[in-house]
């Protein structure tokens, strides 16, 4: 399942329906993601974001994740049932809100800023003990920050090979988020990469979701490359 960028969530109520009904259509698209997003292990997300969110058959999901149809559909349907069940109900909290708190704003700050230093210890300490990451709707997922943080640069984070981030903020699914932009070596420009989500509790990151594609950032009001 994609990200919503907030600019877009603002224009989701019916046209001529007032403050309230946007408000409402705001909260259940984005309490629907979170749960997604949230609730599921990586398999049944990969499946629910191939299916009901990319159009793909069973047969186009199973090839992709390396597993039989029967395998693909039973996974869609604990899927589907694990969001029946966490959809809130009528007296749930309400959705975050739409404008970030100045702990959340800082935060997100620091995050950015150490990505682009590379700073390794730095963004272990932004980061809960128990924080999750995942990339959906690829299956990898990590717990932990120290393994988080492990996984990033076991991939090439922090290398000169790997090139230098930019990182703009922005807003999805009500929570803060970082663009990410790249600057491989010999590149004239930094690229589109993805966008991070972050869901942030208690004064620490809990989980960030990465979103990899240009088409995001071009929905969130961001340009596909950033001058070096």
């Amino acid at each position: 399942m994609q990200p919503i960028p907030d600019r877009l969530l603002d224009e989701a109520a019916p046209e001529g329906r007032g403050p309230e009904a946007a408000a409402a259509a705001r909260e259940t698209i984005g309490l629907t993601f979170m749960v997604a997003i949230q609730r599921l292990p990586a398999q049944q997300r990969a499946v629910l974001v191939a299916r009901d969110v990319l159009g793909w058959s069973a047969r186009e999901t199973a090839e992709m994740l390396d597993t039989s149809v029967a395998a693909a559909n039973s996974a869609l349907q604990r899927a589907r049932a694990t969001l029946r069940r966490h959809l809130p109900g009528p007296d749930a909290s309400p959705a975050p809100g739409a404008d970030p708190t100045a702990a959340e704003r800082d935060l997100l700050r620091r995050y950015m800023e150490a990505t682009e230093r590379d700073d390794v210890e730095g963004l272990v300490a932004l980061m809960a003990e128990d924080a999750r990451f995942s990339m959906p709707p690829d299956p990898f997922w990590a717990t932990g920050r120290e393994t988080i943080v492990g996984a990033w640069v076991e991939g090439g984070f922090g290398s000169p090979e790997f090139g230098r981030w930019r990182c703009p903020p922005t807003r999805a699914n009500r929570q803060p988020a970082a663009a990410g932009y790249l600057l491989r070596p010999g590149d004239t420009a930094y690229r589109a990469f993805a966008l991070g989500v972050l869901r942030i509790e208690e004064g620490r990151i809990a989980e960030i979701t990465a979103f990899g594609g240009e088409a995001l950032l071009a929905a969130a009001g961001l340009p596909p490359e950033l001058p070096a």
